[in-house]
């Protein structure tokens, strides 16, 4: 999932119990929930080392302590610079300081081994969110790099987004309320609407599950296809539950189909041309097989469990020039395009040099690499050129 639902979520587990047993849970949780996409930092060493790394060790079974761990650290340090910037003062009052009695503070002392709890569920929550989407985690990893995706919720999905600030904003305007009429203040307030957000995304993926079988089934019980079909993904729209890309995959080519789940008898359930939602397979030529060996080649192969490779000829990608050469050399794109994402999710007009999550490698002779980008970026690869 996008950042902000990752950020929401910790939030939500920090006030759904953890903020009663430990000082700084809630920001634990915070941060855990998204430290694992610090592997972002990878888009450094160009956009296919991102992609090779993106959803690698920090997404994993195995990683997650180490995120939690590391989102302590962060709050262990925040904790010793806060009494630095406010020499004198503690959290309680001192006697000096208070006009009265002191008073016990309503807030939990600090205890790391809740923290660090707080911290390791965020840290996982991370994975499961990710994994309900259709670009998939691989939690086994280094032990088993298998990729796993439920394909049940959008990447970004405003429903989601309108629970968890529901349950973050409610409580807030409930104390400037008691605030007003001089009501005792209640440092735990939003408890229950955080366990409420929580409990609704969990029904929100159960729905989405239930509509996603239901979609596969009307696939199984539907000739869709002229041929028999080996196999089937169904990807989600945002908000609508109901609504359904789906893609099938036979000997000799794919087919895609629109599916409305909420009425599966009426004639437009499923919606599919076979002039137009027809891609044939493309032939292996030297050139793909060329491209398939390099490092956009590996990569994308292990990630995209519905890549297809194309040979589109001297067709120059907006993201890199075509490469200079001799006159006695010729060029080809050959481009990588997941059909998992080759859709209008967002309902926008695409270019075909724009498909989401695509990659191209410019091969020289059928044989040579020449330059290769993800989306509008170029990998820099060392040691190109061409000679006669």
């Amino acid at each position: 999932m996008e950042p902000l639902t990752h950020f929401l979520a910790g939030a939500c587990i920090g006030r759904a119990g953890f903020n009663r047993k430990t000082a700084y849970a809630t920001l634990a949780a915070v941060l855990a929930a998204e430290a694992a996409d610090l592997d972002i930092l990878w888009s450094f060493a160009g956009p296919v080392e991102e992609l090779k790394h993106h959803r690698g060790i920090t997404h994993t079974f195995l990683g997650a302590p180490f995120v939690a761990a590391a989102a302590v650290g962060a709050v262990w340090l925040f904790h010793r610079w806060r009494p630095a910037r406010q020499p004198g003062k503690d959290h309680l009052p001192s006697r000096a300081q208070a006009p009265g009695p002191i008073t016990k503070s309503l807030a939990p002392p600090l205890h790391w081994g809740w923290l660090y709890a707080a911290a390791l569920v965020a840290a996982l929550s991370h994975i499961l969110l990710d994994w309900t989407n259709n670009y998939g985690v691989r939690p086994f990893f280094p032990f088993n790099a298998r990729w796993y995706a439920g394909s049940i919720v959008f990447i970004a999905e405003p429903v989601l987004w309108g629970l968890f600030f529901l349950a973050l904003v409610v409580p807030w305007l409930f104390g400037l309320a008691d605030r007003e009429i001089g009501a005792r203040r209640n440092p735990f307030r939003g408890r229950g609407w955080a366990i409420f957000a929580l409990t609704g995304m969990v029904l929100v993926w159960c729905w989405r599950w239930t509509e996603h079988e239901k979609g596969l089934a009307m696939i199984a019980h539907t000739q869709v296809a002229s041929e028999p079909v080996l196999r089937v993904a169904l990807e989600p729209y945002p908000i609508n539950p109901y609504r359904w890309h789906a893609v099938l995959e036979t000997k000799d080519f794919y087919q895609t189909a629109e599916l409305n789940t909420g009425n599966p008898g009426s004639p437009g359930a499923i919606s599919s041309d076979p002039g137009t939602d027809i891609l044939y397979k493309p032939a292996d030529d030297p050139a793909v097989q060329a491209a398939k060996q390099t490092l956009l080649g590996r990569v994308y192969l292990d990630w995209g469990t519905w890549a297809v490779v194309r040979d589109l000829g001297q067709e120059p990608v907006h993201a890199m020039a075509p490469p200079a050469l001799p006159r006695n050399r010729r060029w080809t794109t050959v481009q990588f395009t997941d059909l998992r994402f080759d859709y209008s999710f967002l309902a926008e007009r695409r270019t075909p040099d724009r498909a989401p999550l695509s990659g191209w490698v410019y091969i020289v002779d059928g044989r040579d690499e020449a330059s290769e980008a993800m989306g509008d970026r170029e990998q820099k690869l060392p040691g190109q050129g061409f000679s006669d």
